[in-house]
């Protein structure tokens, strides 16, 4: 569930329009202000932020997809970091604790929630222009989007392949978390024989089209940074300093779960 926010999804919108290259960069600066922050307030108004781009990309059903997958690993690291706490506090769980836990949860709902809005609106083909006009080698651009296309595939044939056993009685949400693993065998196993299998398909088509035969390649298209593009990412720019500014030189209030006694 939480690949669905790895497919692009074709729509017209003020989101889609903006140039590749000034989206991977707006996901940098929110991935490295993410970072930079370990208070709650600073993290809920990150991951808030997001929201109403979501609703601008009309994509707020396959970002919520993601968002709903990824809540495992943040219930999980939620109570690891309790865990830490606990043992550090002196066999104690504290409002410090609890807070610091929530805020290590909510950073990670927003790395996800930043690269999510970026693959899902960022085509995979304008992707890799963007990273041929970045001056990298033309075998890394094609094998990043390559696997950019493909994650979302496997994750469906994946769902597939596990509604298909569960037809034939293979129950996975029962047993103790070593019989859980290995009633996983019969998924794992057709997967990894059908993704063998389409990469020696891949092979064969490019060999055919003669891969790699010219160095210097033409494309159809090109990107062209516009006026609107410009002015996004001074913004971003001029927000990536103001949150430097706001870490190193103001004091940001605390926020504490208070426990009951």
């Amino acid at each position: 569930m939480a690949l669905e926010g790895l497919k692009f999804k074709q729509i017209y919108s003020p989101i889609h329009k903006i140039d590749p290259r000034v989206k991977f960069v707006i996901s940098c600066i929110i991935f490295s202000v993410t970072l930079l922050y370990i208070e709650l307030i600073p993290l809920i108004l990150l991951f808030t932020i997001q929201v109403p781009l979501v609703y601008l990309a009309h994509v707020f059903k396959e970002w919520s997809r993601s968002i709903k997958g990824s809540l495992y690993l943040t219930i999980m690291i939620f109570f690891l970091n309790l865990i830490f706490g606990y043992f550090s506090s002196g066999y104690q769980i504290t409002s410090n604790a609890i807070t610091y836990a929530i805020a290590t949860s909510v950073r990670f709902l927003t790395l996800v929630s930043s690269f999510s809005i970026f693959f899902l609106t960022t085509s995979p083909d304008d992707l890799g222009l963007a990273l041929q006009r970045a001056r990298l080698p033309y075998a890394f651009c094609f094998a990043f989007t390559t696997a950019v296309r493909f994650v979302p595939v496997l994750a469906d044939e994946a769902q597939n392949i596990i509604d298909a056993q569960r037809s034939r009685g293979l129950e996975l949400d029962r047993g103790s978390f070593l019989s859980r693993v290995r009633k996983y065998i019969p998924i794992l196993i057709p997967l990894i024989v059908g993704a063998i299998r389409r990469s020696l398909e891949m092979a064969e088509a490019m060999e055919s089209r003669a891969f790699g035969a010219k160095d210097v390649r033409t494309n159809l298209y090109e990107l062209e940074m516009s006026g609107r593009d410009w002015m996004v990412l001074i913004i971003s720019l001029f927000a990536l300093l103001f949150s430097v500014y706001i870490r190193y030189y103001v004091t940001i209030p605390s926020f504490e779960i208070p426990i009951p006694i």
